[in-house]
């Protein structure tokens, strides 16, 4: 395996990265604001959002981004891969980030609800203070596993024409026919990645722990 396939797939990281965390801040606002209508909206805003959290979840990733990029993109929106990509991953991380944080507040003890409501503190206060802290402690280890997972995900992006990491091992395959060395060194490059978010999300999880407690 020469120097020239493994600087290749390096180039691949910072694609990734940045797909990856722009699906995520995209899934996170998403599913933030699903999560607030499915518990505190109407009957209307109720459905709609159960409505979309399933569409999202339903339909599989690569036919959101085929949709997307080829549907939207190319003949109602001017969208790159890259865009259309970080959309589709977005949505549908928004829907699992809206169950995610629905379980959270579903963990909420009922007495802190009855607390803040008898100390009649505002809902800033609530949600920054005291209820807040406790959801993000709960949703942590989910968010982060999804993380890792969305991480690996961004791989469909190759077949839109992302140069990520898969869609450089592809190419280095096509050009070098070693298919199987090349692909076994992006997986070590995927599990490179995966570990620090993993660390993160404990270290974040002891310190959440640690000041909830407080």
């Amino acid at each position: 395996m020469t120097a020239e396939i493994f600087y290749a797939i390096l180039t691949g990281i910072p694609w990734t990265l940045m797909l990856t965390a722009a699906a995520l801040a995209l899934g996170v606002i998403v599913g933030a604001m699903l999560c607030a209508m499915r518990l505190w909206g109407g009957f209307v805003l109720r459905l709609l959002a159960t409505s979309l959290i399933l569409t999202f979840r339903a339909i599989p990733p690569i036919v959101w981004l085929f949709l997307i990029f080829f549907g939207f993109g190319s003949s109602v929106l001017s969208l790159s891969s890259f865009t259309s990509a970080a959309v589709g991953l977005g949505l549908i991380t928004g829907a699992n980030m809206a169950e995610i944080f629905r379980g959270a507040f579903a963990a909420i003890h009922p007495g802190q609800w009855e607390a803040v409501r008898a100390l009649n503190l505002g809902r800033w206060s609530v949600m920054v203070d005291v209820i807040g802290p406790q959801v993000v402690r709960v949703a942590l280890p989910s968010v982060a596993t999804y993380a890792i997972g969305l991480l690996k995900d961004s791989a469909i992006a190759s077949t839109i024409g992302v140069a990520e990491i898969a869609f450089q091992a592809y190419r280095a395959s096509q050009r070098s026919f070693l298919g199987l060395e090349v692909y076994a060194l992006a997986g070590l490059v995927y599990i490179a990645l995966s570990l620090p978010i993993a660390a993160l999300s404990r270290g974040l999880d002891r310190r959440m722990r640690a000041k909830v407690a407080r």
